[in-house]
């Protein structure tokens, strides 16, 4: 089962997160760089009536990629067919899509870099001189046909654009990366969702709920439909901080956003391993769970706010994590710092 705080899409966000996207660069929020940036460029490009450069947002999930590829085509005022790396899979499939593209039309491909080489093979021209070879035959008759394409836009989105390839990355003519969202930024997504599915909610909610979202949208949207829930039954209707604080203690989604499946890991390193350092494979087998899920799922947000280290030598927990979890009291924590500092200054090796 996933997770409930997992920043991927799960099925229930389908449904509810097409009501409350934002559907023009003024009603979304955060990002301000990137919107900046896209905004001038968009303006740019209709002013000289072309198609804006291919575009490549890439971050962690659940930050906005999909929705701002349709605030792209809302702006440009063009038409936009979605997909995603995996749903292509033979290079027919993709000439399929591009030849129904319309002038100035925006193809967005989610995973982008889950392509394989011989699709990006076809990518490349199109990307390029907007025009495609199909091999028309087999054997010594085969001749191959260039159709032209009309120049559209490709907006790429990628969790990892370190896997994608360096000819397919560098035809992108804009690149962005979106951040992690702060937690005055995040409040405001919930008081612009609450508003649009009529929950009633205090400041102070908004900004408990925000802490405990991990930075991220998606995840701060879904805790919202449980805590209104929670109020429904256990309390008014008013989402407070109180009964924001009650819902997600019962849903066990700590003051930092961790979860149980978060702690556990934590606590298996301290208990077992003292802290590390200790091979993924190691621990993968102590908890029970899989490398490629520790790797993917748990480790990158436990990275993010420097609870997890990867070293030479194996996974370490840091004496921040340690003191969260309980496992290491205020005074040994300031206490270990200044001996750090101390047995530093005086040059010698700790």
């Amino acid at each position: 089962m996933e997770r409930f705080i997992t920043p991927k899409q799960l099925e229930e966000d389908r449904f509810q997160e097409k009501g409350i996207r934002p559907q023009s660069m003024q009603e979304y929020i955060g990002q301000t760089k990137t919107i900046e940036k896209l905004d001038i460029f968009m303006k740019a490009a209709k002013l000289r009536g072309e198609a804006l450069d291919h575009v490549l947002l890439y971050g962690p999930p659940g930050l906005g990629k999909t929705t701002l590829s349709a605030i792209i085509a809302n702006e440009m005022e063009a038409g936009i067919k979605i997909t995603s790396g995996p749903a292509i899979e033979r290079p027919g499939d993709l000439a399929a899509i591009l030849t129904s593209l319309k002038p100035r039309d925006i193809l967005f491909i989610d995973e982008i870099h889950r392509l394989s080489r011989q699709v990006e093979e076809v990518l490349y021209p199109a990307m390029e001189d907007f025009a495609i070879d199909i091999v028309i035959g087999k054997g010594p008759g085969a001749r191959s046909v260039r159709l032209d394409l009309p120049k559209f836009t490709l907006v790429g989105a990628t969790t990892r654009a370190g896997q994608l390839s360096a000819p397919l990355r560098d035809r992108f003519g804009v690149i962005c990366r979106l951040q992690l969202y702060e937690t005055e930024e995040l409040a405001r997504i919930i008081e612009r969702s609450a508003s649009i599915l009529s929950i009633p909610i205090d400041e102070p909610a908004t900004l408990e709920m925000a802490r405990r979202s991990r930075g991220t949208p998606r995840i701060v949207n879904r805790l919202l439909k449980r805590v209104r829930d929670y109020a429904q039954v256990k309390g008014t209707g008013l989402v407070t901080r109180d009964v924001a604080k009650e819902a997600l203690d019962m849903l066990e989604i700590d003051a930092i956003g961790l979860d149980a499946v978060d702690r556990r890991l934590l606590a298996s390193m301290i208990e077992n391993f003292d802290g590390g350092p200790v091979g993924l494979e190691t621990l993968a087998a102590s908890t029970g769970e899989e490398t490629a899920t520790i790797e993917d799922v748990y480790e990158p947000y436990l990275m993010q706010i420097g609870f997890l280290q990867r070293t030479p030598r194996g996974r370490v927990v840091t004496n921040k994590a340690r003191l969260h979890l309980g496992y290491l009291a205020v005074e040994d924590s300031q206490q270990m710092q200044f001996n750090i500092e101390e047995t530093s200054n005086d040059g010698r090796k700790v």
